[in-house]
This record gives C-alpha cells, structure tokens and sequence, in this order.
C-alpha cells in the first residue's frame, strides 16, 4: 500500500521533531521511529483504529501524546494530520472542511 503524507501532516511532523531534538538530542528521533511504526500499523491493518469520522481513523502513538489522523482509498494511505492529543482537533478537522 502506498503511504501520502498531506504537507500539513509532514509540517506537523516536522515541528514536533524539531521541538523534541531541543528538548533532548535523539529524542525527535524516537517520535519519528514511533511514526514509522504506527504507518507500519495501519498499513497492514488499516481499520484496526478507531473510526472518528466516517472514513478517517485515528491511531495513537506509543510513548508521544501524538495521534495520526488518516483514511483509505484503494491502495493508499493517506496522513491527514500528525495530531499532537493536547491540541484542539478542531484544527485538522477544517482544514478538511468537516466542521459545521
């Protein structure tokens, strides 16, 4: 399956690396290792996370308050947000236009 990072999802993952590698040298590292591993995840078993929406997914991160927002279509994944749990999730949800 192929995985397609939305540019404001890699934007959202690269400001939490960034932000991490200033809080402790390697650290960013980890939160993208533990990004490859969820990707990993829910590319073999893409409906085993919990559906918020109709079609889009949520799958937690181990070890970071971090969330990947996704869906399906056909032979792809695609990342619609690298969603840090503490934040409003109101902000991925517009740019989607799925809010009322």
């Amino acid at each position: 399956m192929k995985v397609r990072f939305l540019i404001s999802a890699q934007s959202e993952l690269d400001d939490a690396y960034d932000w991490y590698e200033v809080q402790a040298k390697g650290l960013g590292g980890r939160l993208v290792e533990e990004i490859r591993l969820a990707v990993r995840r829910v590319t073999v078993f893409s409906e085993s996370c919990q559906e918020i929406v109709p079609g889009i997914r949520r799958c937690l991160i181990r070890r970071f308050p971090y969330a990947l927002i996704y869906r399906t279509a056909e032979e792809e994944l695609v990342i619609l947000a690298v969603m840090h749990q503490h934040r409003n999730p109101r902000n991925w949800q517009l740019r989607l236009g799925m809010t009322k």
